[in-house]
């Protein structure tokens, strides 16, 4: 039985997690809530993050529009989807919600988080 020590983001608390995995099997303890469990066992299995960055604009020299992954992304392909997002431009206006890239990797759409006239 493999004891994994780990800490909860999900919220403010930070919870200290303890998960005992035995074969596909999980238990998790020090959770004060279930998003806990949900959250040390997709860890394991599948982690993901939202992505945050920046996004040139191509008519307005020197200005980039804030960007994210509208659901986290698979943990292991981040550093692809950066490249993605660096290699273009958008051009102005663009309005907070716009899709800036659409389905990356078939896991979220890149949305403009801000807005540039």
């Amino acid at each position: 039985m493999e004891k994994i020590e780990m800490i909860c983001i999900n919220c403010p608390l930070g919870c200290n997690l303890t998960v005992e995995k035995d074969g596909e099997n999980f238990k998790v303890s020090g959770n004060t809530c279930p998003r806990g469990e949900k959250y040390a066992i997709s860890e394991l299995t599948h982690p993901t993050r939202t992505l945050t960055t920046t996004v040139a604009v191509g008519n307005r020299e020197g200005k980039y529009v804030a960007v994210k992954s509208k659901n986290p992304i698979s943990k292991g392909k981040l550093f692809d989807a950066m490249k993605e997002v660096n290699a273009i431009k958008v051009e102005a206006p663009i309005k907070a919600g716009d899709v800036v890239i659409a389905n990356i990797f078939g896991e979220s759409d890149i949305i403009a988080t801000s807005s540039c006239d």
